[in-house]
């Protein structure tokens, strides 16, 4: 008789959203940025935050068994890794991407079983008629800000690496559509010497990205553009970027989309796209696939294969196709106009 496997994995998925709704709550009751000023206990961060003593210590000994917290003689600290990536006011910090999984995320994955059975995404399920995705996260500035300040910190873990994918230096103008805060153009720009950049992206949005470009050594070469890049003219530009754009769409809008940057490039110009690649078989990374299955909640579109990628670019007309697997949350690709 053959032994029995091991129950581990199971109950390590069993559990698993505890650990994350933890970490949540931590961070959106303002525990690590409390902290962050002074180690304190429990009882003491219960006086600064307003809340229960006891239910705030059994939170912080999960926080701690999480490698989050650190504890001695009852007094908590951040670790490390907390103040960077946990704390609000830290340049790297994830806090605002936390507080997005918890607001949005949570309550659409809870219905991942009807997703998986319409093949929709379930906003009008989840936000009672909210259906289309930006107007939920830019219906007022704080909504506004929450959603940008987590793109932000989640962006930063791989613009550096995506502008430095590829050769860049033959090009002068880049057009960062959709851009956000603008961190893509931002890494772009202080890369290369000789580049310029335009962030385009919708007018809420753009009064965000002209604060976090202030903060740049390269800001003088850095501008902003409130436009949607559906249906309004592009800049001029010889290279045009995509950062976490294509995946939010179907393939019609996709197509749209590439033909219109293809028709507004001159020759020579390219088109950097910095997306998640899956695998040929639509594997990958445990992150791969399930930001793949976070895409049939959230949104009309999906992430795709380099070979995927690479027929949607040459049938808009781009050449010279290369993909790099950069090791980062997103990969790079890069299309030319010959």
């Amino acid at each position: 008789m053959s032994a029995k496997p091991e129950p581990a994995p199971i109950l390590d998925l069993i559990e698993a959203f505890r650990r994350s709704k933890t970490m949540f709550v931590a961070v959106r009751l303002g525990i690590f940025d409390a902290l962050e000023q002074k180690p304190q206990t429990a009882a003491e961060l219960a006086a600064t935050l307003n809340l229960h003593p006891a239910a705030l210590a059994r939170l912080l000994n999960a926080c701690a068994a999480l490698g989050l917290l650190e504890c001695g003689n009852g007094v908590y600290r951040n670790r490390s890794v907390s103040s960077t990536y946990l704390v609000s006011t830290s340049p790297e910090t994830l806090s605002g991407y936390i507080v997005y999984s918890d607001r949005s995320l949570w309550d659409l994955w809870s219905h991942l079983g009807d997703a998986v059975r319409e093949g929709t995404n379930r906003w009008t399920q989840t936000f009672g008629g909210r259906n289309a995705l930006f107007d939920f996260y830019f219906r007022d500035e704080n909504s506004t800000a929450a959603f940008l300040g987590g793109m932000h910190g989640l962006g930063q873990l791989s613009s550096s690496t995506i502008a430095r994918a590829f050769d860049l230096s033959r090009f002068h103008h880049l057009a960062d559509l959709g851009g956000a805060t603008g961190h893509l153009a931002v890494a772009a720009c202080e890369a290369y010497a000789q580049l310029r950049a335009t962030v385009v992206d919708l007018p809420p949005v753009v009064p965000f990205a002209q604060k976090y470009i202030a903060r740049s050594a390269a800001a003088s070469r850095l501008d902003t553009l409130a436009a949607d890049f559906f249906t309004d003219p592009l800049p001029p530009a010889d290279l045009y970027s995509l950062g976490r754009i294509l995946h939010d769409w179907g393939e019609d809008r996709i197509r749209l989309l590439l033909a219109k940057i293809f028709a507004a490039l001159p020759a020579g110009g390219a088109l950097l796209i910095a997306e998640r690649l899956l695998d040929e078989d639509r594997m990958g990374s445990l992150h791969d696939v399930m930001q793949d299955l976070n895409m049939l909640v959230c949104t009309d579109g999906r992430e795709r294969t380099r070979s995927e990628y690479q027929r949607l670019l040459r049938a808009a007309g781009f050449t010279g196709v290369q993909a790099v697997k950069t090791g980062t949350p997103l990969d790079a690709i890069l299309a030319t106009k010959r």
